[in-house]
């Protein structure tokens, strides 16, 4: 399978790249090279295979979210710069 100069450029314009026309033969044979590999990748005989490399049983474990009343809040605050109402006072972001 070869790719056309229009094809080329028409790929080249969906991915937003600037391809100068010294470089559009250098591209044409790139992309050719990889549809030859994907080839070779469609034809690989993989019906016998049972191996799968990568997969794992893990899974995220996850909590009840409860509500628990903290009793330290001096305590927290004292690292604030600024407070207001019990609570840290920070800069307007806009």
């Amino acid at each position: 399978m070869s790719v056309s100069k229009e094809e080329l450029l028409h790929i080249a314009n969906l991915a937003d790249l600037k391809i100068n026309d010294s470089e559009i033969d250098k591209y044409i044979e790139n992309l050719d090279d990889i549809l030859e590999y994907v080839k070779v990748l469609e034809t690989a005989p993989i019906s016998d295979l049972n191996e799968t490399i990568g997969a794992n049983n893990n899974a995220n474990v996850f909590r009840k979210d409860e509500v628990q009343k903290f009793e330290n809040v001096d305590g927290l605050l004292s690292n604030a710069k600024d407070i207001e109402r019990n609570m840290y006072k920070i800069p307007k972001v806009l």
